[in-house]
């Protein structure tokens, strides 16, 4: 950190201990803010809404303390926080838009005396957008001379999500519109040869479309993806099958050798002509793909890449076969790197956890019905694994029998059994019966807080496994970490293990290699032998324990994705009670508004 850094941190903890704000806030609220904290908060202390875990009353209370008597309800600033507050909280929930209608409900409960004020001030600032638009057409309505035709909806959203929707939009009508064939009918059918029905389908849609988007399980998803790049390579297209994070790419190559294709991107590339071998196919993180630029002037917890619309990819055919966690922001950033005539495909599951970020990408694009979208028919469930996966994906959770320990179902009477049972598990039970080394078990629950969440996980296991006063950062030589936050040096999801400190940065192992990780930067890491299940998804691992402990947060597309995580075991620590069975039988993909399909049909 710099002198000017640790100067600001100084004028902001002095001006949270003057005002009573636990002093824990100080690094969220300097993160969020950046340089010059606490100058802003004293010229707008509403601004302290902006940092997570922020309510209104305790802004308000800030307020009074730097304020005084100057501190009213129907200040402004009060206002115009108070409805970027409420949006975020949308966002939060997985929405790009909110009708206004509901943001001035919202704001008289919160005693704002002209809500339409605030929010015109709040769309004075830019950070807040109006995004009226017309209704659907309805022909019975226009037919009729006395029927009322339907008024616009206005409805509000925050510009960094909005903006990034429409530019996703624009991306996919540009990458339609600019596609032609990439290979010729012949060459597609011979390649189709022997094929599958299904497989065929995507076969040709991706050489044949800009955009299409496949639906399957994630093993029949990888599996076609790997066809389609390898069928593209073979006929000298440049094609590259993109995971979430560098650890499922090592994973994903390691799968494909077993099955015969020879794969590129195993070592830091130069450029994109070192992901690619002679006939090999490329599999690479999108993160690094995205070539992230180190030390680039960024808004808070943003990442600046060095692809986009002015340097493209230099790829024919792109092919995420998880692509369902991807929120718009990051969506529109690889949209707008496929350069005019590239192919993209989207794989994910039906009714899979949506993304952590707002937005519903493979949703709206199937609803929008201007992309082909392909089922891929699921093969046999091959273990018990398989097996329970599938039938939680189906809505039942059903007992299995699992002869070789493929499933455990551990129960547990309380929140404290469950961690006791989980650091049992992982450092003892799970290496000693089945051989799998602690580095290769993997913790996850459904949320951080609570107490069997993540952040008390972590706590027991780090206290067992590599005990320590936490001397850089909060961290130790020998933890686990895991990215929680994009960094420069590794997407959110990435695990590593930090290794020593040098030159005031964190040095940390990845999949991808070592990072220096500036101190500036370590708020966006976590321990993390225990991760949320957002965080944990595209990643599989040799053993998973997944921790059920509340039945709040619980869901179908959750709890199949925790177990999907799981390549050779799973351990259910089971203290949920009939809430688990019931979250899979009767909790799917809530409902998320959002814009995209119809900008794609404008």
């Amino acid at each position: 950190m710099t002198d000017s850094d640790l100067t600001t941190d100084s004028d902001l903890t002095g001006l949270f201990a003057a005002t009573g704000v636990p002093a824990a806030f100080a690094a969220r609220a300097a993160a969020r803010l950046g340089a010059g904290a606490a100058a802003r908060l004293r010229d707008d202390p509403w601004r302290l809404l902006r940092v997570p875990g922020v309510r209104p009353a305790q802004a308000d209370h800030f307020a009074r303390q730097v304020l005084g008597d100057a501190a009213k309800p129907d200040d402004p600033r009060r206002g115009c926080a108070l409805v970027e507050h409420l949006l975020t909280e949308a966002a939060r929930q997985g929405h790009t838009a909110t009708p206004a209608a509901d943001i001035e409900s919202e704001l008289a409960k919160l005693r704002i005396p002209d809500a339409r004020k605030a929010i015109d001030d709040a769309l004075d600032e830019a950070e807040v957008l109006s995004l009226t638009e017309e209704p659907a057409f309805d022909e019975a309505a226009f037919e009729d001379d006395e029927a009322d035709l339907p008024e616009p909806e206005e409805t509000l959203g925050l510009a960094r999500w909005a903006l990034p929707e429409e530019a996703a939009a624009e991306g996919f009508q540009r990458l339609n519109a600019t596609a032609s064939p990439l290979m010729d009918d012949t060459a597609v059918k011979e390649a189709r040869a022997g094929l599958p029905e299904d497989r065929s389908l995507a076969l040709t849609a991706s050489l044949r479309t800009g955009v299409c988007v496949l639906r399957g399980t994630p093993d029949d998803l990888a599996e076609t993806a790997l066809l389609l790049a390898k069928v593209a390579t073979a006929d000298g297209l440049r094609a590259a099958v993109v995971t979430a994070t560098e650890r499922a790419a090592a994973d994903l190559r390691s799968e494909a050798r077993k099955i015969g294709v020879a794969v590129a991107g195993g070592s830091p590339p130069q450029d994109e002509t070192d992901l690619r071998g002679e006939g090999d196919v490329a599999v690479v993180g999108l993160h690094r793909l995205m070539e992230p630029v180190e030390n680039a002037p960024a808004a808070p917890g943003a990442v600046v890449f060095g692809r986009g619309e002015q340097r493209p990819f230099e790829l024919d055919l792109v092919v995420l076969p998880d692509a369902a966690g991807l929120d718009v922001e990051l969506v529109a950033v690889l949209v707008e790197a496929c350069a005019d005539g590239t192919h993209l495909v989207l794989g994910g599951e039906p009714g899979a956890l949506p993304p952590s970020g707002p937005g519903q990408i493979l949703g709206d694009l199937a609803a929008s019905e201007t992309v082909p979208v392909i089922d891929l028919e699921p093969a046999p469930a091959a273990d018990p694994l398989g097996a329970l996966t599938a039938a939680v994906r189906a809505g039942e959770l059903v007992p299995v029998e699992a002869p070789g320990k493929e499933v455990v179902i551990v129960p547990a009477a309380s929140t404290q059994e469950a961690v006791h049972r989980t650091v049992q598990l992982v450092t003892d039970s799970i290496p000693r019966a089945l051989g799998i080394a602690l580095d290769d078990v993997q913790v996850v629950a459904p949320a951080a807080g609570g107490e069997a969440g993540t952040t008390a996980l972590n706590a027991a296991l780090k206290a067992r496994v590599n005990p320590g006063p936490g001397a850089y950062g909060g961290f130790d030589p020998g933890d686990r970490v895991v990215v929680v936050a994009p960094l420069p040096q590794a997407a959110v999801g990435e695990t590593g293990t930090v290794t020593g400190a040098a030159g005031g940065a964190l040095q940390i192992a990845f999949a991808g290699g070592t990072a220096d990780v500036p101190a500036a930067l370590t708020g966006r890491l976590r321990h993390g032998w225990a991760v949320t299940v957002a965080q944990g998804r595209g990643t599989r691992r040799p053993a998973v324990v997944a921790v059920m402990s509340d039945g709040a947060g619980l869901s179908r597309p959750l709890v199949a994705t925790a177990f999907g995580l799981a390549r050779r075991h799973l351990s259910v620590v089971q203290a949920a009670g009939p809430a688990l069975a019931r979250a899979v039988r009767e909790t799917g993909v809530p409902a998320r508004r959002t814009r995209l399909a119809r900008l794609l049909t404008q």
